[in-house]
């Protein structure tokens, strides 16, 4: 199936709890919020009704959003694989300035570089997949640069 998201098996149960606080906590303080909007009485100018009304479509659309994540996922199991692949942290050597860095590769929608999870399908991602410890591999970077970087470990 094309439309299909990888993620990881944490990845999957974040996608779980969000949908169930929205449904659960969200939607019923928005209900709540509207329902105090409307005793207002005038609905054509008031500013808490139409705020209110555009989270409700906020929340709407993002528990859709997650309900044709989940259905359409796959769940990427650890596998004592020695290779690279989405669920595997991975720490590389860059060959131009001996920088070390340690990446979990993720599904592009986990994928939060501040937190070391980079995406399956970013240039280093899609670069070090199916490549073992010792490899040395070159990509070029989203800025064109050409970049070596030796697998250092895979866990």
């Amino acid at each position: 199936m094309e439309n299909t998201f990888k993620l990881t098996e944490a990845g999957f149960q974040n996608l779980k709890q969000e949908l169930e606080t929205l449904k659960e906590v969200d939607r019923k303080q928005n209900l709540e919020a509207l329902k105090e909007a409307r005793a207002q009485g005038d609905l054509s100018e008031n500013a808490d009704y139409d705020a209110a009304r555009d989270e409700q479509a906020r929340i709407e659309a993002r528990i859709k959003e997650i309900e044709n994540i989940l259905k359409h996922s796959e769940i990427i199991r650890d596998t004592n694989s020695r290779v690279v692949m989405i669920g595997k942290t991975v720490i590389i050597k860059f060959l131009s300035n001996d920088n070390v860095r340690e990446f979990t590769i993720v599904g592009h929608l986990e994928a939060n570089p501040l937190q070391g999870k980079i995406s399956n399908e970013s240039p280093i991602g899609r670069a070090l997949i199916g490549h073992k410890k010792g490899n040395v591999i070159q990509y070029k970077a989203e800025t064109g640069t050409e970049l070596s970087v030796e697998i250092i470990d895979i866990k």
